[in-house]
């Protein structure tokens, strides 16, 4: 696959690159005894102190994440003849829509400075406030703005992959597992067979061009209301068979940022995979083909009267070729020709109602059962990249992130199983990043009404962090509800370790 670039909307694979490159990685296998090339180090180390569980998300945490809009960074990056220039400090007029562009380094190092959620982040991959090598030896794998692909990169703290992040300013930056040791010491090894991925999240991928078949609203990287319902529904699919087959629970769908959304299922059980059950469990929703029925009917003709996919000739012929009688189909052909315009839900209807005319004296109505249960599948069953789910070292892009090509940031869906959140969600309508640091400049306390849709307004708006001052509030607000409960998870569940071991108690489980 080629290297991560400026528009690729897929996880990038897990092969060998040089650490600052624009050449092609080949896909190599985690048992091959090859080189392997070294990354920076990070110019200092700090440690996480251990605070109490119920103040991981204590705004009053002084841990310099973000920056405040009086700091020398401005909000609105300035321009300099049409461009964002690259002083921070210079007070040029703010980006407009009509000159923005969204990977623009001005603007990333506005974003990362002051609304990419940092702490929430670490706390999330480490499952844990308190530093462990399920951080430490995890992989970044970043996006620099010149297409340069870094690879291998890890941090002990979220503090250190933030001025990281600052100091490179990529333009999108990925996820991977958690290795046997710190991806920055691989070089040390005798054999890079001993440098293997450990855990990482199971991880599904889904990408409207694959609907391109038989969506016919848009094509390519477009997506509008009509097409969006495919997401959702395969969100509402996949959702109820992870947590009711496989009892999953912290399951986290987030945007990709333009036309595609990513599931992170953070549950140990999920985490801890190896390759042959991930592909195993890719499979199961392969091969199970609609054993999750929720919705699917329902879905079925929502599709054949927004998207008719049966309206025009090649649509009747896609249809025609998946029923199994040729006098069926010559009746259905004939009919159809003498209405040309007849909505496809008409066009469904009347593959049964000339059946029972016995147009088809060899008919099997079994098998023309078998063949329409088929046809509701094959538009309506979720349609995943398998391939970013099978294999540990797929990396896949992070979540808050934003899209270089629509400025879009990837926000959080929904988690917990509320559908609901799913249903209303727009993609048109989640926040640029250019919108975002208008925002800030433009807030003011009376704008915030009286209370906010995720809660009441804060008692004093000038504490407030930059994020809570604009649209990604609720996105935030989700993932740091989403991350709580990953914690208070682990938690328990260390807790019942410990007391199965004979450690009684919670003296021990200090955060």
């Amino acid at each position: 696959m080629p290297h991560a670039t400026a528009d690729m909307e897929d996880a990038t694979t897990g092969s060998v690159a040089t650490p600052v490159s624009t050449a092609t990685p080949t896909t190599s296998q985690a048992d091959d005894d090859i080189e392997l090339p070294d990354a920076p180090q990070p110019s200092t180390t700090t440690t996480t102190d251990k605070v109490a569980l119920e103040d991981i998300f204590n705004d009053d945490v002084s841990d310099s994440e973000f920056l405040t809009s009086t700091a020398d960074v401005p909000s609105s990056p300035p321009l300099q003849n049409g461009h964002a220039s690259s002083s921070p400090t210079s007070s040029a007029p703010a980006v407009t829509a009509s000159t923005e562009s969204y990977s623009d380094p001005t603007i990333m190092l506005q974003y990362y400075a002051r609304l990419f959620p940092f702490r929430p982040l670490f706390l999330w991959l480490n499952a844990s406030p308190s530093p462990s090598p399920r951080f430490a030896n995890r992989e970044f794998a970043f996006t620099l703005s010149n297409d340069a692909y870094l690879r291998y990169q890890s941090y002990p703290s979220h503090d250190l992959l933030r001025k990281d992040i600052l100091r490179l300013n990529p333009s999108r930056f990925e996820i991977g597992p958690e290795y046997s040791t710190n991806p920055r010491d691989r070089k040390t090894l005798r054999k890079a067979s001993t440098f293997r991925p450990l855990t990482k999240e199971m991880v599904f991928d889904i990408d409207l061009t694959d609907y391109d078949d038989i969506r016919t609203c848009c094509v390519k990287a477009n997506i509008c209301e009509k097409c969006w319902k495919f997401a959702t529904m395969t969100i509402k699919v996949l959702d109820v068979g992870l947590r009711e087959d496989f009892g999953f629970e912290h399951i986290l769908w987030v945007y990709s940022g333009r036309r595609g959304v990513h599931a992170w299922i953070s549950d140990k059980a999920a985490r801890e995979l190896d390759d042959d059950k991930r592909k195993a469990l890719v499979g199961y929703f392969e091969v199970l083909k609609g054993g999750v029925q929720s919705g699917k009917r329902p879905y079925f003709f929502e599709i054949l009267a927004e998207q008719e996919p049966f309206l025009r000739k090649e649509g009747e012929e896609r249809l025609l070729q998946l029923l199994p009688d040729k006098d069926l189909n010559d009746a259905l052909r004939k009919k159809w020709a003498s209405a040309p315009e007849r909505p496809s839900r008409k066009k469904w209807d009347d593959i049964d109602e000339l059946a029972k005319t016995g147009v088809s004296k060899a008919l099997d109505t079994k098998a023309l059962a078998a063949a329409k249960q088929d046809i509701r599948l094959e538009y309506t069953y979720p349609r995943v990249d398998v391939e970013v789910g099978k294999k540990r070292i797929h990396l896949l892009k992070s979540p808050f992130v934003v899209h270089p090509g629509t400025g879009r940031v990837c926000v959080p869906i929904t988690c917990g199983g509320d559908m609901k959140r799913a249903e209303q969600f727009d993609p048109l309508t989640v926040p640029k990043v250019t919108e975002l640091l208008r925002e800030i400049d433009a807030f003011q306390t009376e704008d915030l009404g009286t209370e906010e849709e995720d809660g009441a307004r804060p008692d004093n708006t000038k504490t407030m962090k930059d994020w809570e001052k604009t649209r990604l509030r609720p996105y935030y607000n989700m993932f740091n509800d989403y991350v709580a409960k990953l914690v208070k998870s682990e938690n328990v569940s260390l807790k019942r370790e410990r007391d199965e071991d004979g450690h009684t108690g919670t003296n021990g489980m200090e955060f």
